[in-house]
């Protein structure tokens, strides 16, 4: 296989009646590395809208089981791109996704605006970082699966096109973006995380490394101090590098999902999808998770 020859493939399919499809293509064997990335920092981006940060703070859920958040979430959305959305995998993520939500008091323009960044940062990112820019094909492809998974999770006024994704996300995060004292301890537990995954003296390094990855406007919100112009330069042209590395490599010939990624570490003996998630207490909205098990004191 040539290293084009799956993009040629993707142009030749249609990106509406197709989309799911295309999806698992770029983001299974085009860009499985990118889009871990990519939707980490999507969902990072999503704490600093105070009222979304809040309350994850408020659940404990990525203060005192980031692991396991984090491992939830990839799983559960990745079931979805890896089965599609008929399967009985599918359908069982979704169902899964929507009885969690359905325990927390969650403003539709919030689940609308997380669903805008699943969209909105793979592009940034790939485009920035990865071995190629995404195609229209995958970028229109990209929005009407997620406009699917929208539908299926009953979010209201879910933007049309690619366009329209971005515009709400921008708009969103310049209206809402601001301080929480929660939403930072949140945001400190998820860098802790992913510096937990790399030989405890690298912590610091990795620690500045991500932060010279994050815009200004995020930096600000959390209070992070900017690392300085030379260690943000070096960080972005170290992982443009790889991009182009990866650009020389002959293309991926089996799919790589989230369930095989490294920095899934809950699940050694596996996982049943229908056990993934919280579990919020019938009848109290808000902060369930916290009166199951309320944090110690430290």
């Amino acid at each position: 296989m040539k290293r084009f020859e799956r993009l040629e493939q993707i142009r030749r399919m249609d990106p509406f009646r197709d989309a799911s499809e295309i999806y698992r293509l770029t983001a299974a064997y085009e860009f499985p590395w990118d889009f871990a990335r990519a939707l980490e920092l999507a969902l990072y981006r999503t704490y600093a809208v105070p009222a979304i940060g809040r309350l994850l703070a408020e659940t404990a859920e990525l203060t005192h089981r980031a692991q396991k958040r984090y491992d939830d979430t990839a799983l559960l959305l990745d079931a979805v791109v890896e089965h599609g959305f008929d399967s009985e995998e599918g359908r069982t993520a979704v169902r899964r996704i929507n009885q969690m939500h359905r325990g927390y008091d969650i403003a539709n323009d919030d689940m609308r605006y997380v669903l805008c960044t699943f969209v909105v940062m793979p592009k940034r990112w790939i485009d920035a970082y990865g071995w190629r820019r995404l195609s229209r094909h995958e970028t229109v492809a990209c929005a009407v699966h997620y406009r699917t998974l929208g539908r299926h999770m009953g979010i209201k006024d879910i933007p049309e096109s690619y366009e329209e994704f971005e515009d709400f996300l921008d708009a969103y995060e310049e209206a809402h973006f601001g301080w929480d004292e929660g939403a930072r301890r949140v945001s400190d537990a998820t860098l802790d995380l992913m510096a937990s995954w790399y030989p405890r003296p690298l912590a610091p390094l990795l620690r500045t490394s991500t932060l010279a990855l994050l815009d200004e406007h995020l930096l600000r919100a959390f209070r992070y101090p900017p690392p300085n112009s030379a260690t943000r330069a070096l960080v972005r042209r170290m992982v443009r590098a790889r991009g182009r590395a990866v650009r020389l490599l002959p293309p991926r010939r089996t799919p790589h999902y989230a369930r095989q990624n490294w920095e899934i570490k809950g699940y050694p003996d596996g996982y049943r999808l229908d056990e993934l998630g919280t579990r919020p207490v019938p009848g109290v909205r808000g902060c369930p998770v916290r009166q199951v098990n309320p944090p110690t004191a430290e």
